[in-house]
């Protein structure tokens, strides 16, 4: 039996990317010198991939560093689950790529929106909120950097949930953050914060302009015509595809 491809994950980013994005503090409008680049993408696997037992892989770290993909389905699926960091990904003001699948990706946001967000950022920012604790009892301090992102992603849900609209970058609230990344905040002040900023999200919760459920038909509707789309336009000489049916033969028991 043929070993899987090592090298295919690296060429479906490489030549299936759909969508691509820099995320991070960057992407927050927190960006100082030291601040590394993190980049998330999207890519589409060929539809004849997914004919054999073996899948192409739902993610990819890499190939360069602080890079990492999804496959487009597996994307999908965490959006319509309001993960937080897929959501985040979604709305980035910083796009490096995007061909028209990502656009009509982009142009899909909304499907993906619903009043879950109010349960799976609370669940994770609470769960952020935990760890920052054991800091300080442990060591005296909270790691600043993280207690600064949690306020920040809670203020995003706050606004989200208010608004319907999700946007990332936190604009001319970019030093009262950094001063709690640097440490000139008390501890004390910023748990007040995180107190406030919580109860203020799930005060929105109650009036959100935000849909029930995320539209998940019309995301599987676009994900299926994708499909369709993707084994209509496969070509014999595609890289990716003739590695895989050249190495299990095609019509061999």
């Amino acid at each position: 039996m043929p070993e899987t491809d090592p090298d295919l994950g690296t060429r479906l980013v490489r030549h299936h990317t759909i969508y691509s994005c820099v995320m991070g503090s960057r992407a927050f409008g927190l960006a100082t010198d030291g601040s590394d680049t993190d980049r998330r993408g999207v890519f589409l696997a060929p539809t004849p991939l997914f004919w054999s037992f073996d899948k192409p892989p739902s993610h990819v770290e890499g190939p360069a560093e602080e890079q990492f993909s999804w496959e487009l389905e597996r994307f999908c699926e965490l959006a319509l689950r309001a993960n937080p960091n897929i959501l985040e990904c979604l709305h980035s003001p910083l796009v490096e790529q995007a061909d028209a699948t990502g656009r009509e990706l982009l142009a899909l946001r909304g499907a993906f929106l619903s009043r879950q967000t109010h349960e799976t950022f609370a669940r994770y920012a609470l769960s952020q909120r935990k760890k920052l604790e054991a800091d300080v009892r442990a060591h005296g301090a909270p790691r600043w950097k993280h207690a600064m992102h949690l306020l920040r992603l809670l203020t995003s849900c706050r606004d989200l949930l208010r608004t319907g609209s999700l946007t990332i970058d936190v604009g001319d609230r970019r030093e009262p953050f950094l001063a709690v990344k640097r440490g000139e905040v008390p501890w004390p002040e910023v748990e007040s914060r995180m107190t406030r900023l919580a109860e203020e999200t799930d005060e929105a919760a109650r009036h959100t302009p935000l849909p029930a459920e995320p539209d998940r038909r019309r995301v599987e509707d676009f994900l299926i015509r994708t499909r369709h789309a993707s084994a209509l336009q496969a070509h014999p000489d595609d890289e990716v595809v003739q590695g895989v049916v050249r190495g299990r033969g095609v019509g061999q028991p």
